[in-house]
């Protein structure tokens, strides 16, 4: 089992940026398949970013691609999210989560993924 505790989070002006951490417990981070998913007000909660165990395999939704990335530092458990170029519509609570029922690669669905944290608000202004 793995806790995860998200940080990072604030309010930032269109155009500017913010790197969220997702920070680990335990000692088999390693094993886990992270991803970042992000949810409105009064929407539902959609997948983001997501990291393959090793860091060599990332994917993305194609609303943040160009100006999200992700990248994951095992030795410290933790996981980053560089969000650079921010709208207003990135505005949302964003979710940290993990998965070791992957061997490889990545997941995309909200199903796929056991464990959360407890999210971190992320608003952006015009």
């Amino acid at each position: 089992q793995v806790q995860l505790v998200e940080s990072g989070g604030g309010l930032v002006q269109a155009g500017g940026s913010l790197r969220l951490s997702c920070a680990a417990s335990g000692r088999t981070f390693s094993s886990y398949a992270v991803g970042w998913f992000r949810q409105a007000p009064g929407k539902e909660r959609v997948f983001v970013v997501a990291i393959s165990r090793s860091g060599s395999t990332t994917g993305y939704a194609d609303s943040v691609k160009g100006r999200f990335t992700i990248s994951r530092d095992n030795a410290k458990n933790t996981v980053y999210l560089q969000m650079n170029n921010l709208k207003p519509e990135d505005t949302a609570v964003y979710y940290c989560t993990a998965t070791n029922r992957v061997v490889a690669g990545y997941r995309t669905r909200l199903s796929d993924y056991e464990y959360w944290g407890q999210g971190t608000q992320v608003t952006v202004s015009s």
